[in-house]
């Protein structure tokens, strides 16, 4: 049974080139894609303290004061 003709050396390493070449344009899609999800994250985080600031009516300076507050001694409970 006849098969195709074979490829050459240099048309096998063309392939794969190519072959490499798209599995990097896919992997530098993927890192945009999971970077804009982080940012996305870190967006709906920071709308819920903002939200939670909000709904305390303390100002963000008191919340920040109230947070290295509870750090220091979370700290010191822990040393």
């Amino acid at each position: 049974m006849a098969r195709g003709q074979r490829k050459t050396i240099e048309e096998k390493i063309e392939a794969k080139q190519e072959l490499i070449d798209a599995l990097m344009t896919r992997v530098a899609s993927e890192k945009r894609e999971l970077e804009e999800l982080y940012q996305a994250k870190r967006q709906k985080e920071l709308e819920a303290v903002s939200e939670l600031i909000s709904d305390t009516g303390l100002e963000p300076e008191e919340v920040a004061e109230a947070l290295r507050q509870y750090v220091e001694s979370r700290a010191e409970a822990v040393s």
